[in-house]
């Protein structure tokens, strides 16, 4: 079953890709999109069906050089079975959509391969990702990670004739590759300090690193920590963290299923998942944790602040998912992997919502995605407005304080504040309160802009608003339930007691670290096995101190989230439906302000100037003096004389008379004598 899974989508790929001709372009988007709502199926199966206990399936051998010896192998545990779930139930659902969206495209319309090549680009990606998150080891984990990367560079630059496209494409797969680097120096690291890249063994070895020094950058480090930074710069490049996030904003240039697929629900997740499932070395490594956890922060109030002033729908949705993310690594950094991944689970389901719900917004509006443009739609598409209400009512955290009563992202969230408080990181706890009150903001000035007020710009472009098919309001009604749902259901196996989150993972905590002595370095750091007790698989870390004191947080902290999102809506609501011309003289007034968000701090200005620039000019010189000068000028010019020369000299030697190659065989003999002769090689 878990192979049908990973290998039903690269089936699709290779039929949309290659096999579109022989069966029809119609028939090779459908089978696609068929296996991978069996993919989506089974996995479900998989989850509801998991016992805890940690299978591998062993598929082929891989990569066997010296003592690197790595197999092909399916680990299924529950952190697998979470990412499964997640990622092939959006996958199926975007899949589903695009039939919808994608019908009236100008470029879908001028040629039967653009239909199957995108099909294929995005059953490619979910196999992709699918490859990275049942990795057994490092380097399968790396090819996944690395064809996710190839997947987002074809899909976001799927408009090719786009020179904007193009330019984020690039920008992407560059920034990726900066993450990536750091990834592959973590993976170096750990194969020469543990001779296997496998998971048992890089756990197993876990106490040992962290007591065994490096020395990078002259400077001592714990190996421990050395190896956690360079995986967290791998995650940060993927999950677009502060300072390697300038390239989520401008991929918002791909198709919206694109987005919602990878930029929402899943590779932006890969970095959450990475920490998640190194988290038995994570915990070894306290300073790059509190490194996780002060760049998570960082990023979730930055992209809030950045949220706030974007036009673009996507975009503004775009923030928020960098903002989210912020909370995931918060939640990481303080140990609480478990509230990490439910935040995971909770957001793949509102994000691909809100997502997929500005698609039918910008397919209602002809393709615009200016906001300023919008106004006074909830009753020209009033499905998706109760979609888009949904989905807001879910990231914003809209619930019944101090009760498990709520939307999706209201429990996920309040997990994830809680923990940072219990964790002792006062700079995580009041950035993502701050965070929060700017996401209800911007959240809800997204939803007023849109859906309330009068139309605004073309009155002819709102005159002709009209509902998405059914292939679009389908996903949109799912990925609804779970949005409203998705949190009330796992909230005790997420973020429950140790009894129940220990469950949850396949063995009780306490229970694991009496039994296995590579447990626990003390009593407040409990482990959960991925095998039976005592054979030393380390699954995931779980601080049970923090879990429990979160649980026993006083009510001013439980209540803080709910606070700043009731602020945030209070003022949106002033700002966009009582005084309106308010938002506009605020600007005016606080124009710096408004600047340095509108321009996202300007990250992309001081990159172009530290790092563009200097690049352009290496280059320019490289092709000016090295290309142009030395190999056009010099060495092409000496080729340009020479050449000919003796191209001249061989073309008079071939007279074709037998006599005259007679001739040159002669005086070849004679000179072959005569230097044997004189260099001895005669006796």
């Amino acid at each position: 079953m878990e192979t049908i899974i990973l290998f039903a989508p690269l089936v699709g790929a290779l039929i949309c890709g290659f096999g579109w001709k022989l069966i029809g372009e119609t028939a090779a988007l459908w089978i696609s999109t068929g296996l991978l709502f069996l993919s989506a199926l089974l996995s479900w199966v998989v989850f509801f069906g998991f016992d805890g206990v940690t299978e591998k399936i062993q598929i082929l051998r891989f990569i066997e050089s010296g003592a690197l010896a790595t197999e092909w192998a399916i680990r299924m545990d529950r952190l697998t079975a979470i990412m499964l779930i997640v990622i092939t139930s959006v996958s199926a659902l975007v899949h589903l959509y695009s039939f919808g969206y994608m019908a009236d495209d100008p470029q879908w319309k001028e040629g039967e391969s653009y239909k199957p090549r995108f099909f294929a680009y995005l059953s490619f990606f979910t196999f992709a990702m699918l490859a990275l998150v049942t990795a057994d080891n490092l380097i399968q984990m790396f090819f996944g990670w690395e064809g996710v990367g190839v997947a987002s560079y074809l899909l976001i630059g799927f408009y090719y004739r786009k020179p904007s496209a193009n330019a984020a494409a690039i920008k992407a797969f560059v920034v990726n590759r900066v993450g990536d680097f750091g990834f592959a120096l973590a993976m170096f690291a750990i194969f020469f300090l543990v001779d296997s890249i496998k998971f048992d063994d890089v756990f197993a070895y876990a106490p040992t690193l962290a007591e065994t020094q490096l020395t990078f950058l002259w400077t001592e480090w714990s190996a421990a920590n050395l190896i956690a930074f360079l995986l967290f710069i791998g995650a940060m490049g993927k999950s677009a963290q502060l300072f390697l996030h300038t390239w989520l904003p401008d991929a918002m240039e791909g198709p919206t299923p694109v987005s919602a697929l990878i930029h929402a629900a899943t590779m932006v997740t890969a970095g959450v998942f990475l920490v998640s499932r190194m988290s038995p070395l994570m915990e070894f490594a306290p300073e790059a944790m509190m490194f996780v956890t002060v760049i998570g922060a960082s990023t979730a109030f930055f992209a809030a602040t950045v949220g706030l002033v974007q036009t673009d729908i996507k975009r503004v949705i775009a923030y928020s998912t960098c903002s989210q993310l912020g909370y995931m690594f918060v939640a990481a950094g303080v140990g609480m992997y478990s509230a990490a991944m439910f935040h995971l689970f909770t957001h793949a389901f509102f994000k691909a919502l809100l997502f997929l719900g500005a698609g039918s917004v910008i397919h209602a509006m002809h393709h615009e995605q200016d906001m300023m443009n919008y106004g006074g739609l909830r009753k020209k598409i009033p499905y998706t407005f109760w979609a888009m209400m949904i989905g807001t009512l879910a990231i914003t955290g809209v619930g019944i304080p101090l009760t498990q009563i709520g939307f999706a992202g209201f429990l996920s969230k309040d997990a994830i504040i809680e923990s940072a408080w219990a964790g002792g990181s006062g700079y995580g706890f009041w950035l993502l309160v701050s965070a929060a009150a700017l996401t209800s903001f911007y959240s809800w000035r997204l939803i007023f802009l849109t859906f309330f007020g009068k139309p605004r710009g073309d009155q002819e472009t709102h005159d002709n608003a009209h509902e998405s098919p059914m292939t679009m309001l389908i996903p949109l009604g799912a990925l609804s339930v779970g949005a409203v749902f998705a949190g009330m259901i796992w909230y005790g196996s997420f973020f429950g007691h140790a009894d129940q989150v220990g469950k949850f993972y396949g063995i009780p905590m306490a229970e694991a670290v009496a039994e296995d002595g590579a447990g626990a370095a003390d009593g407040a750091h409990h482990y959960v096995f991925a095998g039976q007790p005592g054979e030393g698989a380390l699954y995931i870390a779980q601080d049970n101190h923090v879990l429990e004191e979160a649980h026993a947080a006083p009510v001013w902290v439980k209540v803080s989230p709910f606070v700043a999102m009731l602020g945030g809506l209070i003022m949106a609501v002033w700002f966009y439906i009582v005084n309106p011309s308010l938002p506009g003289r605020l600007a005016a007034t606080q124009r710096p302000l408004y600047l340095f968000f509108k321009n996202k701090w300007y990250f992309d200005e001081l990159y172009d100037v530290i790092f563009v620039r200097p690049a352009i000019g290496v280059g320019r010189l490289f092709w000016r003096r090295g290309d142009g000068n030395v190999i056009d000028g010099f060495l092409n010019g000496v080729a340009m004389g020479i050449v000919p020369f003796f191209t001249k000299l061989a073309g008079r030697a071939q007279s074709g008379f037998i006599f005259t190659y007679a001739f040159w065989m002669v005086l070849g003999i004679v000179a072959l004598v005569t230097w044997m002769s004189i260099g001895g090689g005669v006796q």
